[in-house]
């Protein structure tokens, strides 16, 4: 939930014809009544939980990719003028649409938030969806709602990551071939995949789910080995890993329990990355070294006993050495 709105917009995307869009300038600041705070929650909400979001950073094309420019005007102006910068990039949103087959109109709402000390900016289309309500007569009539459950396309742009210069500061929902395009293309998001930090994401979250369910011992060996298998299927015949699809196997009593951890927008993992293998060994292994030894082992081998780790004396102790070491270690010891 946003802990303070700053400024609200909405206007609408129209479709003019079969393959020409327009759009109708709305109303810049609405008030924030009760109402519109609840629909501005319920859009965040939504956006958090879907699983199929890609992440990336503005393109270094600004002239073809205009809305970080003008984002960077209405920040520089103090977040302000919130009118011309929804109106500017209602301009960039209409000249995508045009180029689209899937685009849809709709309306757009503009949201300048802030959540957990950081600002944002989020963009989504919404459309009306007919319902029924029973009058004060008891009879049954028409309403026209907003679908919020049933948005396809919206955009967030992290303007506290955008000005700390991380990598990953504008996020929007994944669809299919020419629609996943339009949003992607409208924000100006260079979406270079970068499967080895999704993996490192990926790892990090499984680990931190681990611990949050209490797993110990064998069940968090179990847990992490079949989470390393099923990552080295996609990553061996170079295929996407879906969060959702990904969920539903590794944890199937409650995949949403998991899915919510591997979608929380903190972690920025693109839905549909190909696993890196490399990164995926420390799900089931340890390894380190220092400058007189270098040690690597299953996770597995503290469960059985193998490997033990005395935390007082930091130190380590393993158990059924190969002969061949053992042999090296006495002709050294008894010089």
């Amino acid at each position: 939930m946003p802990s303070k709105i700053f400024h609200v917009a909405i206007h609408d995307l129209r479709r003019k014809g079969e393959d020409d869009f327009e759009f109708v300038v709305g109303k810049n600041d609405l008030k924030h009544g009760s109402t519109l705070t609840r629909v501005v929650d319920e859009l965040h909400h939504l956006y958090a939980r879907r699983a199929s979001k890609s992440h990336g950073k503005f393109s270094a094309d600004d002239v073809n990719f205009p809305t970080q420019g003008f984002l960077r005007i209405y920040i520089d102006g103090g977040s302000k003028d919130f009118e011309t910068l929804t109106t500017s990039l209602m301009t960039t949103l209409v000249t995508q649409a045009r180029r689209k087959t899937g685009a849809t109109g709709g309306h757009v709402f503009f949201v300048h938030f802030e959540d957990d000390g950081k600002q944002f900016v989020m963009i989504a289309i919404v459309n009306d969806r007919l319902g029924a309500a029973i009058t004060h007569d008891y009879d049954v009539s028409d309403v026209t709602t907003l679908d919020l459950d049933g948005f396809r396309f919206a955009g967030r742009i992290n303007l506290t990551a955008w000005a700390n210069k991380e990598e990953r500061y504008v996020g929007f929902l994944k669809g299919k071939g020419d629609v996943a395009e339009y949003f992607k293309e409208f924000l100006g998001c260079d979406t270079t995949v970068q499967d080895r930090e999704d993996t490192n994401s990926l790892v990090a979250a499984l680990k931190h789910f681990a611990d949050s369910q209490s797993m110990v011992g064998a069940d968090r060996d179990e847990f992490l080995a079949k989470a390393k298998a099923i990552c080295d299927v996609s990553a061996k015949k170079r295929e996407q890993l879906h969060l959702t699809a990904f969920s539903n196997e590794l944890f199937p009593s409650e995949p949403d329990l998991l899915l919510s951890v591997l979608t929380d927008d903190a972690r920025k993992i693109n839905d549909g990355f190909i696993p890196d293998r490399r990164a995926l060994a420390i799900l089931v292994r340890f390894k380190a070294k220092t400058s007189f030894w270098s040690v690597e082992f299953e996770r597995e081998a503290i469960t059985l006993g193998k490997v033990r780790y005395n935390e007082k004396s930091n130190s380590l102790t393993l158990s059924d050495i190969p002969m061949e070491l053992a042999e090296e270690l006495k002709a050294q010891l008894n010089g």
